[in-house]
């Protein structure tokens, strides 16, 4: 499968010190990944690099063939930053035409973007009447409205109601079957099952990259939450919760058991 994110040996310092040690990882094309790690993990950072608004040190960010931040990607690539970026003084409707006319789009595509995020009802209030999460949601739609080929998400479930959070992961799978890839951020470890594949991150090194069967298949355990846990273990000891030695299954997959015969990595080696 061709992959629409290709990273490779990022390295990231922020304020002086180091926030990415590392990084390489792939998203394949027209698939649901997860970026799931602890506040203050890297996700951020790891993100504004694939967009191109980091600074990096060293390594390479390859997005849809081109280089990160690259100008024939900005009709390409939709982002959604933690903080609402839209504008508090129009109405949900006003935002949404407004970004359509940046991406060439009309008036239909504005208002079925925001149908989608479930604001059809608040169309005519201004943003800054909004709740956090109906702001958040009006954000969502403008990232959406372009109809990019990637969709990049930094925690857009946050604030949300269980419900909502349902739809919105249903509308995410759906845009995946028509071929969008999407990287949706979150430290919600109970969101990991909704995701096609996972990246794990945890002090700025990735410790898993595969489909959530086979990190729960690396760690032992059918409950994700639980296997995040054993790999992080793993990571930072290079044994299992048994004093087994862990090894990896190459670049970015999860620490995992090995046979005493079997090649193994280093012990303590960071997947990364």
């Amino acid at each position: 499968m061709e992959d629409s994110i290709a990273v490779r040996d990022l390295v990231v310092d922020r304020g002086g010190r180091r926030v990415l040690h590392g990084i390489s990882a792939r998203v394949p094309r027209g698939t649901v990944t997860g970026l799931l790690g602890p506040s203050g993990s890297g996700k951020t950072t790891l993100m504004r690099a694939l967009v191109g608004v980091q600074v990096i040190n060293s390594g390479t960010v390859t997005v849809l063939g081109r280089p990160a931040g690259s100008p024939e990607l900005r009709r390409r690539v939709g982002y959604l930053t933690q903080a609402p970026s839209v504008y508090a003084d129009l109405t949900v409707r006003e935002n949404a035409r407004y970004f359509a006319a940046l991406h060439g789009r009309g008036a239909v595509d504005a208002d079925r973007a925001v149908a989608d995020v479930g604001l059809a009802e608040a169309a005519t209030q201004l943003v800054g009447t909004l709740s956090g999460g109906q702001r958040s949601r009006a954000s969502l739609a403008c990232a959406l409205v372009g109809q990019p080929e990637l969709v990049i998400l930094d925690e857009p479930t946050v604030g949300q109601d269980p419900v909502l959070r349902a739809d919105l992961w249903a509308r995410f799978h759906a845009m995946a079957a028509t071929g969008t890839t999407l990287l949706v951020s979150s430290h919600v470890m109970d969101e990991a099952a909704r995701c096609d594949r996972l990246l794990l991150i945890r002090q700025g090194r990735l410790i898993a990259d595969d489909t959530p069967d086979a990190v729960r298949a690396a760690a032992g355990v059918d409950d994700l939450d639980e296997a995040f846990l054993r790999l992080i273990r793993a990571s930072e000891t290079g044994t299992d919760d048994g004093g087994r030695p862990v090894g990896t299954d190459g670049p970015g997959r999860p620490a995992r058991p090995v046979d005493a015969a079997a090649p193994t990595g280093a012990a303590g080696e960071e997947t990364s």
